[in-house]
């Protein structure tokens, strides 16, 4: 049988947010929100709570940094209206996102050593590149319309020659193609490169991605981390509750 969540000894407001660096006002929005149980009153009115609501809290707090304020919140109605079930199938959904972030990280990352690793026949052309569709197509192996619907999906964006209006490919835009192809080849839709490329273009390149791959590397592993030790405080919340 659940423990009743107003049994134990009671605290006040300033009990539970003293440990954490909260205010007290932060304590009842959690309360109203229904990530904490419902407080008890005292015959005056003043709400009182229990070691239970200080677990209810440590647990939402420790879920934060791994799920996100939202989901979190979540998971602990969940918990709290008696939806345990639905609280692991959202628990279930961000571990799914968790796993689906490192899978792009990981295709980005193939990608990147594909085009250092590639013969780059345009790239290694002396002076600036400057080439157009049908020579660029033809060293990919696509066809020009191809580079047509990638470009108007935002993967690149090549300039128009002003006496003739055809397509001309810089040195980053031939760049861009290339990343854009490998990530084709993954599997990867279009729409889920083009914000890839983007951060390519605002990076200044491949180098400095390189460097914020390796910070998006890090803090997928800091939210696997950050999952492990919600689930520890959650269960122990589950486990007080009964």
């Amino acid at each position: 049988m659940a423990a009743n969540p107003q049994s134990g000894r009671q605290l006040r407001p300033i009990d539970l947010a003293r440990g954490h660096g909260l205010s007290t006002q932060a304590v009842r929005n959690y309360e109203e929100a229904g990530i904490l149980p419902a407080a008890g009153r005292t015959p005056h009115g003043y709400r009182t709570y229990t070691p239970l609501h200080a677990l209810a809290l440590a647990a939402f707090l420790a879920l934060v940094p791994g799920h996100g304020h939202h989901m979190a919140a979540s998971i602990m109605r969940a918990v709290n209206e008696g939806g345990t079930d639905e609280a692991f199938r959202l628990i279930d959904e961000s571990h799914a996102q968790l796993l689906d972030d490192r899978r792009t990280l990981l295709a980005v990352e193939n990608a990147l050593r594909d085009l250092g690793s590639a013969t780059t026949p345009v790239a290694a052309v002396a002076g600036p590149v400057r080439t157009f569709i049908g020579p660029l197509a033809d060293e990919l192996g696509i066809r020009p319309a191809t580079l047509r619907k990638w470009e108007r999906a935002g993967l690149v964006q090549p300039r128009r020659d002003p006496l003739t209006g055809y397509r001309v490919y810089d040195e980053a835009d031939v760049r861009d193609v290339r990343l854009a192809h490998q990530l084709r080849r993954g599997g990867h839709l279009l729409e889920q490169i083009a914000p890839l490329i983007a951060q390519v273009r605002a990076a200044g390149g491949l180098e400095p991605l390189e460097a914020a791959l390796h910070d998006w590397r890090g803090r997928l592993s800091a939210r696997a981390r950050a999952m492990l030790s919600g689930a520890a405080e959650l269960e122990a919340y589950l486990h007080a509750r009964g």
